[in-house]
């Protein structure tokens, strides 16, 4: 054993690079579940002793829960509870309706109203949430239009990943981002809303172009959508009192972190502990999708190894070797490279393997220099998720609920819409970088 631990020290970074590229490979093969995966990687690096499994004063700076980033875990845990609580109320279900009907059932509104809600309740919801409590009132709605719920369904999927770019909150990549740079959720909404708005209204006004001729429905079958009865969609309008004012307090406590500097975990957890107080924990802590939990845990522990070895100051050095320091040009590598990985595999791996890199770069070049490198990789790494079915987890989650009421969404039926809607995002992201940080 202590043979294999001193060739192990010898070749750290290599051994560490391997379990993490060994990882990134299945987690793209998809045979073997994500959480699977990463606990295996994880066990790799803790039986190779890569970081330490035991806490003593000698190997305090290399024990692994230190690599643990438990500001992520605890905020996205707090979320997940708050945003279940709400949901069981039926709210979110009854604004859909409304917006439904505020359309008076017209096929390009629809889809526009559809499209526009999707994308702002991804900015406060993740993802996933999102697309789940969407998709049951698109199925409703063009059922009574008669329409393809497909071209919704796509526009639905790409708007959720444009929308969660736009927050702390949105998307799993800038709640990793955000706890490395230490960016509270009126940076991200100060630097990024302008511009995921820009993109957000060019993408719906090209997916209802493409869409047009599936867009169409009679006079009578859209008078039948304004009459939807919204009367009953509140299942406990207790719940949705108390859950909604929560959910406006916990936002409302991410707006003023600058003022308050109450840490964005703690304010999602003080928000989830006030709701479970009306509810039974067993019960509702099974709502949690640990799954995505125990992914992130797996996943910070096999970058904790690869970090510990100095992968990561190698990696972070290579890339300003490359680029000669240039700041311009270390920013388009990442935006592009970012946006282009992150639509063949999982985004979250992606940036979990990337903050600490452009952290040790912040340490080499300071804050000033890696600022705008940051918003690459959250636009690059959020936009990215839009070029393939697999590229994002709403993604999958539309496509598997789509195939199960009988509209397969093919992976180069996808591909068509999501590649020129991520490549026009790119572009657009690259001219607001330049002209936002870089043109001095």
């Amino acid at each position: 054993m202590e043979h294999l631990h001193e060739i192990v020290q010898q070749n750290a970074v290599m051994i560490s690079a391997i379990i993490l590229i060994v990882a990134y490979i299945f987690i793209a093969w998809e045979k073997i579940s994500k959480v699977t995966v990463a606990l295996l990687g994880a066990c790799a690096t803790l039986f190779l002793g890569l970081l330490s499994s035991d806490k003593t004063p000698e190997t305090l700076g290399q024990y692994f829960i230190n690599y643990i980033d438990f500001n992520v875990i605890f905020l996205l845990v707090s979320m997940m509870i708050i945003v279940h609580i709400c949901a069981r109320s039926g709210m979110f279900k009854w604004m859909a309706n409304e917006i439904l009907k505020l359309t008076k059932g017209k096929p390009k509104l629809v889809l526009f109203a559809l499209a526009l809600f999707t994308a702002i309740a991804s900015a406060f919801l993740d993802n996933v949430t999102t697309v789940i409590l969407v998709m049951p009132i698109t199925f409703v709605a063009c059922k009574k239009l008669d329409l393809d719920p497909i071209p919704f369904l796509i526009t639905e999927i790409l708007c959720s990943n444009i929308g969660g770019t736009a927050t702390l909150i949105g998307d799993p990549p800038n709640i990793i981002i955000g706890s490395a740079a230490g960016f509270s959720f009126m940076d991200f909404v100060k630097e990024l809303t302008d511009i995921v708005t820009l993109i957000l209204l060019v993408t719906i006004g090209i997916l209802i172009f493409l869409f047009r001729k599936q867009l169409k429905s009679t006079p009578e079958k859209m008078e039948m959508v304004t009459k939807i009865d919204n009367s009953r969609t509140i299942l406990h309008k207790g719940l949705a009192i108390r859950s909604g004012i929560v959910l406006a307090l916990v936002i409302l406590g991410f707006v003023t972190h600058d003022i308050t500097h109450i840490p964005t975990y703690l304010i999602a957890m003080i928000g989830a502990s006030i709701l479970m107080v009306f509810e039974r924990p067993a019960k509702l802590l099974v709502s949690v999708e640990w799954n995505t939990i125990f992914f992130f845990i797996g996943l910070f522990i096999i970058i904790g190894g690869l970090e510990a070895a100095g992968g990561i100051d190698i990696m972070a050095k290579w890339l300003l070797n490359v680029t000669q320091g240039s700041q311009s040009a270390t920013a388009m590598i990442i935006l592009w490279a970012s946006g282009i990985l992150s639509g063949i595999i999982d985004n979250i791996p992606y940036t979990a393997t990337m903050a600490p890199m452009l952290a040790t770069i912040q340490t080499i070049e300071g804050a000033e220099y890696t600022h705008p490198l940051w918003w690459c990789l959250s636009l690059g790494a959020c936009l990215g998720g839009n070029m393939t079915i697999i590229g994002a987890a709403a993604n999958v989650i539309v496509s598997e609920t789509a195939h199960k009421h009988g509209y397969p969404i093919s992976f180069m039926r996808f591909l068509k819409y999501g590649v020129s809607i991520t490549m026009l995002a790119l572009l657009l992201s690259t001219a607001y970088i330049y002209l936002r940080f870089l043109i001095h």
